[in-house]
């Protein structure tokens, strides 16, 4: 039998924590909880969860910069953010430093537990790069499936969250074809994901960021209006 997966719900109101750790317990989870941003990096510390809760408005430490923290050391723990009122620009910002999705309060327990276990299934199922694919070229950027490393000519590593690399993994194997943002979230993100095409907006917003000479002129990433996003054909 596969051991418990382990879920760490970071939350700074006492009833909240008690109710999720309840459903997701009864669904076979093993739950540990934290009432704080600090209190959630010592429990990462101590063992590694399979997936975060993590609420955006905690003392000591906010939701953001523990996310911040995580993935700055190399974690790629999924998280699932627990954003006030639904407000787009918490849902944004979570997703900017690499949240893998997101719940408004107040939110469902039910609905909770299908992203927790929708997320899950997500990041246990066949990767989308396939790291014995050969690498790739265009312009300055050489991307390494095998080692999931993306780097500029003559400039250092660029560092990517995880579906960042994917998501430039996928354009780039697909020169020049134009895809929709739905298209990418169901390519990308799988069929189960329950966040919107505004996920994609932000993920290439902060792709360019990192890739570009400059972000508001891109020569890789490129916009067809109306339409989506497609990568440039290698004129080489």
């Amino acid at each position: 039998m596969s051991p418990k997966k382990h879920i760490l719900v970071v939350d700074d109101e006492p009833n909240i924590r008690e109710v999720v750790e309840l459903y997701l317990r009864r669904e076979g989870f093993e739950v540990e909880v934290a009432g704080d941003g600090a209190a959630a990096l010592a429990a990462v510390e101590r063992k590694i969860p399979d997936l975060i809760v993590l609420d955006l408005m905690l003392p000591v430490l906010g939701g953001l910069q523990v996310t911040r923290v995580l993935r700055q050391g190399e974690q790629s723990i999924p998280i699932i953010m627990l954003t006030a009122k639904g407000e787009e620009a918490d849902r944004i910002a979570g997703l900017e430093l690499g949240a893998d999705d997101y719940l408004a309060k107040p939110f469902s327990p039910k609905e909770l537990v299908a992203r927790v276990k929708a997320v899950l299934r997500r990041a246990s199922a066949n990767p989308l790069v396939d790291p014995q694919a050969q690498p790739l070229s265009s312009g300055d950027i050489t991307l390494n499936p095998a080692t999931r490393q993306v780097w500029l000519k003559d400039k250092a590593e660029v560092m990517l969250t995880a579906k960042e690399f994917d998501l430039l993994w996928f354009l780039m194997n697909h020169p020049g074809q134009v895809f929709t943002r739905d298209q990418l979230l169901d390519r990308v993100w799988g069929y189960d994901f329950f966040g919107d095409a505004s996920t994609v907006t932000v993920h290439v917003r902060r792709l360019r960021e990192k890739i570009e000479r400059d972000a508001t002129k891109p020569e890789y990433v490129l916009t067809v209006w109306g339409v989506g996003y497609k990568f440039r054909v290698d004129d080489r």
